[in-house]
Order: structure tokens, then sequence, then C-alpha cells
């Protein structure tokens, strides 16, 4: 499988070191990547392709001769005639010498949700590929992918580029894709604006990292059909350098490359402590006994599945809710407060500290405290104060001191940052339940096991539903991530199991007030963990947004930040919008209001396609009673 890197402007020498076997110029003028640079030396065997929109034939040969390009991609309306017409003068100034390179062209084509293949017909003897885009306002660089299925009735055998939007989130799209018949004569993935800083300068780390899985995927050969048997599916994991459990934490707290400690020497010894004792408390049969029963008698657990008749009608596949909406306290979070709550005890901590941004953790904190008898801080952003007032007042009445955190963008980062000053500041009374998956190891890995629940009991519960553990898709929205750790935590290295992540795109990914790290974020340090990050090229953290408050958050736990490199997730970006359109759909179709984070996860059904025999569980984290003004005030209710 041939990789070809397109809109090259600003950085063509760093992105041609990741040796790509092709580089794309684009030499229409209305682009903001319109190339009119010096063409950098690059290695021999990159080709350099021109890409042209309705330019006139000789402008085009003048410009292969200028660039010494090696292929023209015709993005425009150009004919079959005109495609005749330039092959037959390249010849001509070839003066048809066959030791000369031959001028690949490549007529582009756009599709979204259906096509007319018959048009490729007076095309198949005049150019030596197509490209397959998204159709959209532009002639490319719409930012989106089109209708893969499409490409099931692809009636030539000619090999053909497959563009059209894709980022590192569709690694695991591309996989699945790679594996059917249609793509036999697939011969380069084309990619662009998802790969970018800014308009012409690629995200190098982004790029190599793909590069990485696909190429290694699709050079193995256990892309092809005749490999499909589930024994060699499970070898796939070798083919991004992991093994099985690699998905999980290893004893350092990293997730491949992402996770580990990054602390103050003052926080050193809380981190240490818990470190050292964590997995002996949770073996212990005394622990495990408890934890499990206030579970079941506290919590509320099990939580349902519940099979979505009419969301199911409506989408064409197999819906189930895991309704960790009917825990206590409404949310997920109560799994992971029970069990640190347990742990502090043990440590010997009289005083809680917790951090907060939709409120369903704060809320989950000061509920097992009060249950415990333990003082309980919860810090929250001035913002998450004013737009949660609800679940600010649950904690009041609970008992804890809700502080504000009044500094950065006062949400969810910035009331992080006080809860780990007062840690460091209260060392010896005081535990520090973080209620996602981020923070310093062991944190992450701690967090997500307590979450595991989740999972375990979806698995059970399936096989009774369906005759079966494994379903073919979980779905979960993430923020920091511990309602998707506890969703994933038990088909991490099963993948027969896709795992779809959902963030918030708030506004828009360009919009620049968006929450989406996976395609905004770069690798660096945030609470104590190296994982992806929103940032500036300085290394400064950009300001989230997104209309959840849970969603809020600048980076991604480690463990989700790991699924996203290495292929092993499908991240989807759901903006405010179409988040608020499928909260008030579920609501509709299933009487169920969910939590605004929870509706990111349903937006879903709009972006992807499932077959109709596709079992999909989404996690529903939370219920929406927090979120009714934000929904009133959205839909004016």
């Amino acid at each position: 499988m041939k990789l070809k890197v397109c809109g090259m402007k600003h950085n063509t020498k760093e992105v041609a070191q990741l040796k790509p076997d092709y580089l794309g110029f684009i030499f229409w003028d209305k682009s903001p990547r319109y190339f009119d640079e010096k063409m950098p030396i690059l290695f021999q065997d990159i080709k350099k392709v021109g890409v042209f929109v309705d330019a006139p034939v000789d402008e085009i040969l003048k410009t292969v001769v200028t660039y010494g390009l090696q292929g023209v991609q015709l993005h425009g309306r150009e004919t079959p005639d005109f495609c005749a017409e330039l092959t037959t003068k390249i010849n001509l100034n070839n003066g048809s010498d066959p030791s000369k390179d031959q001028l690949d062209i490549i007529k582009v084509f756009s599709i979204r949700d259906h096509f007319d293949f018959s048009v490729l017909e007076p095309y198949e003897n005049v150019c030596n590929y197509y490209l397959f885009d998204s159709k959209g306002k532009l002639p490319g660089g719409n930012g989106y992918t089109f209708n893969w299925e499409v490409l099931k009735t692809y009636p030539s055998t000619k090999p053909y580029f497959l563009s059209g939007g894709i980022g590192p989130q569709e690694v695991t799209s591309i996989k699945e894709f790679l594996k059917r018949p249609e793509a036999q004569y697939c011969h380069a993935i084309d990619v662009n604006s998802k790969f970018e800083i800014e308009p012409g300068l690629k995200d190098i780390e982004k790029l190599e990292a793909f590069k990485k899985v696909i190429l290694n995927y699709t050079d193995s050969g256990l892309c092809r059909k005749d490999r499909r048997t589930m024994k060699n599916e499970r070898k796939i994991h070798s083919l991004v350098e992991i093994e099985r459990g690699a998905y999980h934490a290893n004893e350092k707290g990293y997730y491949g490359e992402f996770g580990g400690a990054f602390i103050p020497e003052m926080l050193y010894p809380n981190t240490e402590e818990l470190r050292q004792n964590y997995l002996r408390i949770m073996k212990e049969p005394s622990f495990k006994a408890e934890f499990h029963q206030l579970l079941k008698d506290y919590v509320g657990r099990p939580t349902p599945l519940y099979y979505a008749n009419r969301l199911s009608e409506k989408y064409g596949t197999k819906i189930y809710l895991k309704r960790e909406d009917l825990c206590h306290t409404g949310a997920h979070k109560v799994n992971n407060t029970i069990g640190q709550i347990l742990m502090a005890k043990k440590l010997g901590k009289n005083r809680i500290i917790a951090e907060t941004g939709a409120g369903q953790h704060g809320v989950a904190t000061a509920t097992v405290c009060a249950l415990m008898g333990i003082k309980c801080v919860v810090y929250m952003g001035e913002i998450d104060i004013a737009r949660q007032a609800p679940n600010v007042a649950r904690m009041k009445m609970l008992g804890a001191e809700v502080k504000p955190a009044l500094s950065g963008s006062r949400t969810l980062k910035d009331a992080t940052n006080e809860a780990i000053r007062d840690w460091i500041n209260n060392p010896v009374d005081t535990h520090y339940i973080i209620g996602s998956v981020v923070g310093p190891h062991p944190y992450p890995d701690m967090v997500a096991r307590f979450q595991s629940v989740v999972s375990e009991e979806i698995k059970w519960q399936l096989q009774e539903k369906e005759g079966r553990e494994n379903p073919d898709y979980v779905i979960a929205c993430v923020g920091g991530g511990s309602n998707a750790a506890g969703a994933y935590y038990h088909y991490l290295d099963n993948e027969t199991v896709g795992i779809i992540a959902v963030e918030a795109a708030g506004k828009g990914i360009d919009s620049g007030e968006s929450a989406a790290t996976s395609a905004l974020g770069k690798i660096g340090i945030i609470h104590g963990s190296k994982t992806l990050l929103m940032q500036t090229q300085d290394g400064q953290i950009t300001e989230p947004y997104s209309i959840s408050a849970g969603l809020d958050y600048p980076g991604v736990g480690p463990m989700h930040a790991h699924l996203f490199r290495s292929g092993r997730g499908e991240f989807i970006s759901i903006t405010d919008d179409e988040a608020m359109t499928a909260g008030l759909e579920l609501t509709q179709l299933e009487g169920i209001i969910p939590a605004i984070e929870t509706s990111h996860a349903f937006a879903v059904f709009d972006h992807k396609k499932f077959k109709p025999d596709d079992i999909v569980v989404v996690n529903l984290s939370g219920r929406g009673d927090k979120d009714l003004q934000t929904y009133i005030d959205y839909f004016r209710l």
C-alpha cells in the first residue's frame, strides 16, 4: 500500500524524511495550500504530483517541466478528450522515449453516498489511476470522508487512490476497508488536511504514526481476504508492535509511549505511597467483598443492558445501551469513588479532595464521603459552577465544600490544577480522588480497574441476550475517558470488537473552540502524565471548549492516547450542534434524557453506517438532569 501526502507547502523537506511514496503540490491559486515555493531536492523514489483544477494543457506541461513532476492529478471537469490530449503532448515532449519516466495521470472523481461508475468507462484508456475524493463545495480538501461502501460496486481493475478527509481517527476504518474485496485495487491512501497544524504545514508526529501503522499492516499481507480467520486476526497485534495486554498499563504506568508519573518532588511521597499499595489492596478479599457489596446494595449494580428498539429501527442495526445513568448519583463516576474511598481508608486518610467538570464526579465523591463520614473538598471551575448549578447544590447538601477555580479557562483543567496544589500542601492526611483515567501513575490504571465493572457486566449480559459475550462495537464519549475505559476494558485486546471513542469538537475542529484532542493534540505533559493534549507550537496548553462540561478538557487519558496512536480505537469528533440534536433524538425515541457528554456518543450514528446484524453497545454514561437548563436554552423549550 502506498501513501500520498498532499497539500505540501511549508515543511516539505521534513515530510520527505518520512519517505512517503507521493507528495502532492497544489497548483490551483484559490487553495490555501497553493504551491509557489522553490521545489526542494527530494529522495528520487518520492514521486512529485501536481494537482490542477481545469488548467489548460500547456500550463500543466509547463508546470511539469518547471517543478520536475512525475504525476498530474486532475481535480476539475477535465474530459476524456482532455486527458487524451495531455497524454499525447507528454509523449511528444518525451519524444516517445521509453527510457524517460512516464508521467502518471490521476483523474479525480468526487463521491458522497452514491456514484455512477459508468462515468469511468471513457477514461479507462486515458489515465493511469483514479482518485476517489469526498464531494463538497470545494474541488478537494472538504475535510470529511465519503461513504466507502459505495466502492463495493467498483467495476474497473484500474488502481485508485482513496482520499477525502482521511485522518488518524480513520485507522481502524481503513484496516476494515482493506480486508474487503473491493480494496484489492486500492493503490494508495491520500491524506492532507487532517494531518496539518495549519494549511500546508504538516504534523510530522501524526504522519509518522499513521504511516507506521497503515503501511506495516498492509505490507504484511494480513489485509487480504483469504487471511481473515479468527486465528490470524489475532496476529494483527504484532503489526503495531504490541502484544496481548499492551493496551493496559505496564508496571511503570505506560500505555505504549503514554503515561508515567511526571510530578514535582513534593508530590512524590503521595503518589509513591499509592503506587506501592493500590494493587495489593485491591487484591485483598476484604476489600473486594466490601467494594462489590457497595456496588450492589448502594450503587445499584448491575446496571441494565437495554435494547433500544426504536433507535435500532431508525439506524438499521442492533443498539444496546449500558445504563450507567441509572447508577446512584446519576453516572458511572460512583464506581470509581466507591473504590477510591475504600482505598483512602486502607491508607489511613481522613480528608478527601477531588476535581470535577460536569459535577458528576464531584457529586459521587461527596456522596461516598458522606457515606463514610470523611471531610470532602471539591474543586470546580467557576464557569462549570454556573452551568452545572444543580450538581453544585447536591454537593453542598452532601456536606462537601465546593471551591471555585478562578484561573485560566475556569473549567476542568483549572479545577485539576487547584486540586493538585491542595494535595501538595496536605500530603499526610489527604487522598486525592481523581475522577478520570488521567493524572500520574497509578491513577489511570487504578481508575480503569474500578470502572472495568462496566465491561465485565456487558459481557455476561450480552451472553444472556444474544448468546455471545462480544459486541461488534463499543461506543463511548471521551474527555479524560473514565467511562470509555470502563466500557472498553475487557475488550481492549480483542480486536474483533471495534472501539469507537467520541470527542467534543465544540463549534468545529478548526473553529478555535474545540476539545477534540485526537484531531488537535500533540504529545505533551499535563497533570503528571505524558499524553496527547491541545497546545500551541511553543507548548502552551490551548484552552478547550465544549458545550459539555465533562468533555471540556485539553487532553485525554494515556490509555486513549495509546488506543488512538496505535489505531486500536476509532476516534470521531462531534460538534455541539450534533450532540444536542442526538440527545434530543434519544429522549424522544427512547424516553431517556442523556447527559450532554453522552449525547456526543449517540451522534456517531449519523457519521458511521453499521450493518443490520451488528451489535453496537453505547455506554450511556450519565443522565441529563444536570443539563436540563442547557437543553432548555439550546432548544428554547
